[in-house]
């Protein structure tokens, strides 16, 4: 994925991170166990947009499982 160094809503590349992290770690599905990943977020600092959110640890989202299924979004 291309980073994004200008916010498309304000035009602004003052483009700044915050975490999520503790309580608001990111679990995998397959593995209620888990610690997760803290959550990485690319931040508009002017008008507040959210522009990419990334686990920092990735890894921990690798399907062990041979039936893992991805669950489907609710309607």
């Amino acid at each position: 994925m291309k980073h994004l160094t200008r916010c498309p809503d304000c035009g602004s590349t003052d483009i700044g991170q915050g975490i999520f992290k503790g309580y608001a770690s990111l679990m995998p599905v397959e593995n209620f166990f888990s610690f997760g990943s803290p959550v990485v977020a690319d931040v508009c600092s002017n008008c507040g947009l959210i522009l990419r959110l990334r686990v920092v640890k990735p890894h921990k989202f690798k399907s062990n499982c041979s039936d893992f299924e991805q669950l489907e979004p609710a309607d």
